[in-house]
């Protein structure tokens, strides 16, 4: 999110809203300077992310992915008060 430049909240929500437009809308990406191809290539791969890699991973990843949960959990440094 870009820096506010001034302490308006009228001003800063109108930003926000903004770029959320121009999340959403490729003609006001466009309009802003954004490549419109882009704009929805990301929104496409971006919908999918982590739910098309958790769907089916083999066997031999899954194995992988818990082996490193475990190590990082036990590798851990208890707080220190």
């Amino acid at each position: 999110m870009p820096k506010k430049e001034t302490d308006d909240p009228i001003v800063f929500a109108e930003s926000v809203l903004d770029q959320i437009i121009a999340k959403h809308d490729p003609e006001v990406a466009r309009e802003q300077g954004k490549n419109p191809a882009a704009v929805a290539l990301g929104k496409r791969g971006g919908s999918k992310g982590g739910h098309a890699r958790a769907e089916n991973p083999s066997q031999k990843r899954r194995k992988t992915i818990a082996k490193k949960a475990v190590r990082t959990r036990w590798n851990k440094k208890p707080p220190t008060s």
